[in-house]
C-alpha cells in the first residue's frame, strides 16, 4: 500500500527533473525524513507565492511541476508540490481535500466565487513520518500572513498543521467543513465537479482567473 503513495503520477510528477532538484536543494543537510519534511514545508509554504487569482483550470494547471515553474500556486498545487516533493526524497505522501470557509476572503475573491467565502475542495498534504500521517497545509506563505495579521502556519513533522481558526486579532479564520479525506493523486475530475457546481462558469475547465496581489489586497482589508 505504501507504494502508490511514492509513485510519480501526472499531477505529482516528481519524475520531473526540477522537482527533484527542488526538493534535494531544500533538504541538503537534513538529518532525516522529519528534518526533511519540515525543510520541504517551508520551502513550499514561502518560495511558492499564493496566488488564488491566476489559476490555470486544467490538467496541466494543476501538476506539481507547473506550480513549481511558475513560483505561485494555490492550496491544491501547493500541496501537490509538497507531496511531489516528498515523494521524490522517498517520503511516502498523498494530498487530502476538504471544504472550508474562509472568513477573511477578499470582497474580489469572495465575487469571483460567486458571492461564497466556502473553498470547495481546499487542498492539503499528509505525509508519513515516525510511522503516522501527519497533515501539513502549506498554502499562505510569511508575506501573505504578515500583510493579513494572520499567523503563520508552522510544521514539526509530528503534530498535524493545518489552519488557525482565528487570526492574530481574535478573528475567525478558516472554519473546516467538510474533509474528503487523502488521496493517491490529484482527483481531477472529483475537484472539477465540485467546483462547477458550487462556482458556475468561474471554474470552467481552461479559464485563468486573472491578476492580482492577494497579498495587499488581504492588508487592505486587515
Amino acid at each position: 500500500m505504501t507504494e502508490q503513495f511514492l509513485d510519480a503520477t501526472y499531477f505529482l510528477d516528481h519524475d520531473d527533473p526540477a522537482i527533484r532538484d527542488f526538493a534535494a536543494e531544500s533538504t541538503a543537510g537534513a538529518d532525516g525524513d522529519i528534518d526533511r519534511a519540515c525543510r520541504l514545508f517551508y520551502a513550499v509554504r514561502d518560495g511558492i507565492r499564493y496566488d488564488p487569482y491566476n489559476v490555470e483550470i486544467s490538467r496541466p494547471g494543476l501538476r506539481a511541476s507547473y506550480c513549481l515553474k511558475n513560483g505561485y500556486g494555490f492550496c491544491v498545487t501547493k500541496a501537490a508540490l509538497l507531496v511531489a516533493s516528498a515523494r521524490s526524497l522517498g517520503i511516502p505522501a498523498r494530498p487530502g481535500f476538504a471544504d472550508v470557509r474562509n472568513h477573511l476572503t477578499s470582497p474580489r475573491l469572495r465575487k469571483l466565487m460567486n458571492g461564497s467565502d466556502v473553498f470547495v475542495h481546499h487542498g492539503y498534504s499528509e505525509l508519513k513520518l515516525e510511522g503516522r500521517w501527519v497533515k501539513a497545509t502549506p498554502t499562505f506563505d510569511q508575506r501573505l500572513c504578515d500583510k493579513a495579521g494572520i499567523g503563520t502556519l508552522d510544521f514539526d513533522g509530528r503534530q498535524d498543521a493545518m489552519f488557525h481558526p482565528f487570526d492574530l486579532s481574535g478573528q475567525q479564520h478558516m472554519e473546516y467543513l467538510r474533509d474528503h479525506g487523502p488521496r493517491p493523486d490529484v482527483p481531477f475530475d472529483e475537484i472539477m465537479e465540485s467546483w462547477l457546481g458550487e462556482y458556475g462558469h468561474v471554474f470552467e475547465p481552461d479559464r485563468m482567473q486573472g491578476t492580482g496581489d492577494f497579498a495587499e489586497e488581504a492588508e487592505a482589508g486587515n
